[in-house]
């Protein structure tokens, strides 16, 4: 073979090469993905990046258990704990599932039934399963306790968790008491009719009928200067 076929078949490999690369370029042009500037859904318990340094996760506000228990609708609780029945028993047999037991679950221990293998975050993270901690929990269990075994993805709605609470505290043989409502605020604003007294008027007497103007006293006009002659007359 002579070299004028070599070069033939050299030209023939680096046009190859050449038009590959070109249909590459071109074709990573048309077609370059777009990212949205925010997702089409949310995926429970996925924390999203942010480009501008990291957030503070914004905490959500608790129940006032006191209020929300003795309104809470126990029955949809109970139909909502079928999500949970999957894994957990909620009966009083205590049967140990793919989870541990849910019956008498309020105000107990975490990672406290011995017959069950919890994750080391569970045992971890101890305290006790109060309300509060219930609500947190169950609204993104992988995110509230990053490592659990719990793949449910939670719960998104304020109701389906307070219900579902009320139901599992009264799942037990003696439900966990209910604490007092907390206190309303107290007004800081005048009530209608209420108004700022103006500056330099006589505060209202019980003889004063209420909204009657009050009369300001006036002060003696004392830059006059007496005659000469006329003291003591």
């Amino acid at each position: 073979m002579d070299s004028f076929e070599w070069n033939k078949i050299i030209g023939a490999v680096l046009g190859t090469a050449i038009f590959i690369f070109v249909v590459r370029l071109v074709a990573e042009t048309i077609y370059e993905p777009h990212v949205p500037a925010k997702p089409g859904y949310v995926v429970q318990g996925v924390i999203e990046a942010s480009s501008g340094g990291t957030a503070a996760p914004v905490e959500e506000p608790l129940p006032d258990w006191g209020t929300v228990l003795a309104k809470a609708d126990v029955a949809q609780g109970k139909a909502t704990s079928a999500k949970c029945e999957a894994c957990h028993d909620t009966t009083s047999a205590k049967t140990i599932k793919i989870g541990p037991p849910l019956y008498g679950v309020v105000d107990r221990p975490r990672a406290s039934i011995a017959a069950f293998s919890y994750s080391g975050a569970m045992k971890s993270k101890g305290g006790t399963w109060t309300y509060d901690e219930l609500f947190k929990f169950l609204k993104s269990p992988g995110a509230y306790i990053p490592g659990t075994k719990m793949s449910f993805a939670g719960l998104s709605k304020v109701d389906d968790r307070i219900n579902l609470i009320a139901f599992l505290r009264s799942n037990a043989d003696a439900p966990a008491p209910i604490p007092a409502p907390k206190p309303a605020a107290a007004a800081a604003t005048p009530t209608p009719g209420e108004s700022k007294p103006t500056a330099g008027a006589t505060p209202p007497t019980p003889d004063t009928a209420k909204g009657a103007s009050v009369p300001v006293p006036t002060t003696p006009d004392n830059t006059k200067k007496l005659a000469p002659g006329k003291i003591g007359n």
